[in-house]
């Protein structure tokens, strides 16, 4: 699998319609990528996204999507990977590929010493609980799939100027409170958190991969 770093801040659209463009050219012999992604600001609307969960975008822009999900940031200091995963291929149906997007940010992050991460029911992304006993999100999902190809893909918040999150209603949820790594006390730099949940990720499908055939 090829995993691919686009550098700079990349713009939304531009990175949204190369995927699409990707997904639409792939034939049967195409490699699986990983492309790992660091936006400049923006607020992105999944394809049945109410524009009501934008409760003030400021000067931030306001993208639609095709992507699964209601509306989430991403901004400077998030890890944004796009697996562009032909599921036929992997064996995998897109509830297992769901499930393993989301193992592989949990694993991510107990391996950088954040316990206790987890999934929640009806919501997909991955949250922590905090002291006062609530959970917030750390990590969002919105999968799009196409003639069983899958673009879109993961946000994982690491250190991140996290007030536009206070902009928005995050996946749709009212008072759903954001966190990034480093609200949970760990330092790390943006690579190698990139780098970690990448490894997982083709660990994980390939595994599954070889299981199957």
């Amino acid at each position: 699998m090829i995993i691919r770093r686009l550098e700079g801040l990349a713009l939304y659209e531009p990175t949204f319609e190369a995927m699409q463009t990707f997904t639409q050219q792939r034939t049967a012999e195409t490699e699986n990528e990983i492309w790992q992604v660091e936006h400049s600001p923006v607020y992105t609307l999944g394809q049945a996204g109410k524009p009501e969960h934008i409760l003030n975008p400021k000067d931030i822009p306001i993208v639609q999507t095709n992507r699964g999900g209601q509306v989430t940031y991403h901004g400077p200091g998030q890890v944004v990977l796009y697996p562009l995963i032909d599921l036929h291929r992997a064996k995998l149906f897109v509830r297992a590929y769901v499930n393993i997007l989301e193992e592989a940010i949990i694993q991510t992050l107990t391996f950088f010493g954040i316990e206790n991460a987890q999934r929640k029911d009806g919501a997909p992304g991955v949250y922590v609980p905090m002291p006062e006993g609530d959970l917030a999100k750390i990590a969002a999902l919105g999968v799009k799939v196409s003639n069983g190809c899958t673009y879109h893909g993961l946000s994982l918040n690491v250190k991140m100027d996290l007030s536009p999150f206070y902009g928005i209603n995050p996946c749709g949820y009212a008072g759903l409170r954001t966190v990034d790594m480093a609200t949970m006390g760990v330092e790390v730099g943006w690579q190698e958190v990139a780098d970690k949940v990448s490894s997982l990720l083709v660990q994980m499908i390939e595994n599954h991969q070889q299981r199957g055939a």
